[in-house]
């Protein structure tokens, strides 16, 4: 049997990555996880917005208290501005200090023995006696890319591509504040967000707004988030805004998994795989789950024999085929005058619950998800 050099190399060191990287590492294997960036909480490409289960059945729960903001209740917008208060009792959200929640989960990978390779790219990886031999790096019995949308990891490997984006844009405005702290505020409107939403939020520093739309690279419409914000600024409660301090874009996969995820000892997880609700865009719990998943099954199959690991990535993967529906409907027959018109009708309500707090409430377990909404 040839010597590997490491068990595990895991591209990308976002919350996918950390996840698997970390799960492996507490295991006892030997992890190596090569980030691009210099400083993991720079040139972000995520809300950071963490959902109830994601603080309750992963790793997150343990992030530092000065990283999170408790969010209760969203205000839901129609195009007219009128608006529509939701809540379920015990459900919340948390915004973040991204930057340094980010900062926190590599700290954490090397204080459970991973290695962590800063300001340095995934090139390419060449099949190698049964792993994989990565330039720059050595050999390794497995590899898996959380590499983002565009993931080169899954290039290399000929895996699965996605192909269905959002584009989305944020700012960071710190020092502000709104006037209902716990409240997270999403704008339905197609003249600014045809596909998807805008949304201000509270967090630990200041305060959060973004807006995404439907990729459609042909048309070449960005995000007017500038026109958004003068749109709703008052309606808000948002205070007169200077520059933003921080601004974050990119592309958010929404078609569903890229298959195959997974073939001879490499494996996609997280925008990599098209791990993220077609739907609403929410990524991050489904990410850190799948990932970890993905590294305790390669730790149970080198350490003890467990199932193939390839096997377990590609059956733990949502399928979001509910969501996938819902999303081809939006995409085609999205239009403003439904939503001011049913804004505060009986269906309209339920079905908003539905997507931003599943109907669950705080005195339920809620039920796990088949491995384990960035917005």
């Amino acid at each position: 049997m040839p010597t590997f050099d490491y068990d595990l190399v895991v591209s990308g060191a976002s919350f996918a990555g950390a996840a698997c990287a970390l799960a492996a590492a507490r295991a006892g294997l030997r992890v190596l996880v090569l980030e691009r960036k210099p400083d993991p909480g720079e040139k972000l490409h995520t809300t950071g917005i963490l959902v109830k289960e994601a603080m309750e059945q992963t790793w997150l729960g343990r992030a530092p208290a000065e990283c999170l903001h408790r969010v209760d209740h969203v205000r839901l917008y129609s195009p007219r501005l009128r608006s529509l208060d939701l809540s379920a009792p015990g459900y919340y959200f948390h915004t973040t200090d991204t930057p340094n929640l980010m900062r926190w989960l590599a700290n954490e990978l090397v204080r459970h023995g991973a290695t962590l390779r800063l300001g340095q790219s995934f090139v390419r990886a060449t099949p190698w006696h049964g792993g994989w031999h990565v330039t720059g790096v050595g050999t390794t019995r497995y590899l898996v890319g959380a590499d983002g949308a565009k993931s080169r990891v899954a290039q290399c490997a000929g895996l699965g591509r996605t192909h269905e984006f959002l584009y989305g844009v944020e700012y960071e405005f710190p020092g502000i504040s709104l006037p209902d702290p716990a409240m997270l505020h999403c704008f339905i409107t197609r003249r600014f967000a045809p596909g998807y939403i805008g949304w201000i939020a509270q967090n630990p520093n200041g305060v959060q707004a973004g807006l995404a739309l439907r990729y459609l690279p042909r048309h070449g419409r960005a995000p007017d988030l500038d026109g958004l914000l003068a749109h709703i600024r008052t309606r808000a409660g948002l205070p007169e805004l200077t520059r933003p301090a921080a601004t974050r874009a990119g592309l958010i996969p929404c078609g569903g998994p890229a298959m195959p995820l997974a073939r001879d000892g490499v494996i996609l997880t997280g925008d990599a795989a098209g791990i993220v609700s077609p739907l609403t865009a929410g990524g991050i719990h489904y990410a850190f789950a799948h990932g970890e998943s993905v590294g305790n099954a390669i730790a149970e199959h080198l350490l003890h024999n467990g199932p193939a690991p390839e096997a377990v990535a590609t059956g733990s993967a949502p399928r979001f085929r509910g969501k996938r529906a819902l999303r081809w409907m939006f995409d085609c027959f999205q239009c403003d005058w439904p939503f001011d018109l049913m804004l505060y009708s009986p269906p309209l309500r339920w079905a908003a619950e539905q997507i931003y707090f599943h109907k669950r409430r705080g005195d339920q377990a809620a039920p796990p998800p088949r491995t384990v909404p960035s917005l």
